[in-house]
């Protein structure tokens, strides 16, 4: 269920599209589970690198246009907006989403495991392995690096928070 959730984050609404690239994510696992190596990092952190592999190469496949067809579900996404309109959220989710995509796949799942899913530090120390300095450095980077991304992608070169457009109910209290 996990991986399901990571990957509909970055794929979007289109159930299709999310069980392919899960399916190919426990695929790809099985086919090299000889190459995991528990020094290296936790399962979960393992698989999470082969489903953001398989989720960005859904983006590469049916591009941009066809992930704005099968619609970020917006009203989920942005309840609480009411000064953007449904075209404006549509196009933030989907920039954050290409956004995920492009992220080195252990910043996008720590990304998404404090911002979407709502995990402490210690959550995630104990998800991914580390300490909670290392991964709250790790999350600072991540944040950093996602923040250029988005405002490149975006075109906004203002000081705004993109972060908060993943999850706009919860805000990070771990910057350094």
């Amino acid at each position: 269920m996990r991986v399901w959730r990571y990957v509909a984050r970055i794929n979007g609404a289109d159930a299709d599209a999310v069980a392919d690239a899960v399916q190919e994510t426990f695929l790809a696992a099985v086919r090299n589970f000889d190459q995991f190596d528990p020094q290296r990092g936790s399962p979960w952190a393992w698989l999470t690198g082969i489903a953001h592999r398989q989720a960005a190469l859904h983006w590469r496949r049916v591009g941009r246009d066809r992930c704005e067809q099968a619609g970020p579900s917006v009203e989920e996404a942005f309840t609480e907006d009411t000064t953007t309109s449904p075209l404006e959220l549509a196009e933030t989710v989907n920039i954050v989403r290409r956004v995920l995509a492009e992220l080195p796949p252990d910043s996008a799942a720590l990304l998404a495991g404090k911002y979407c899913d709502g995990c402490s530090i210690a959550e995630l120390v104990e998800q991914f392995g580390g300490t909670t300095e290392g991964v709250r450095s790790k999350l600072a980077r991540a944040r950093r690096d996602f923040q250029h991304r988005y405002r490149n992608a975006s075109g906004d070169v203002t000081s705004r928070e993109p972060l908060n457009e993943l999850n706009p109910k919860q805000t990070d209290t771990t910057a350094p």
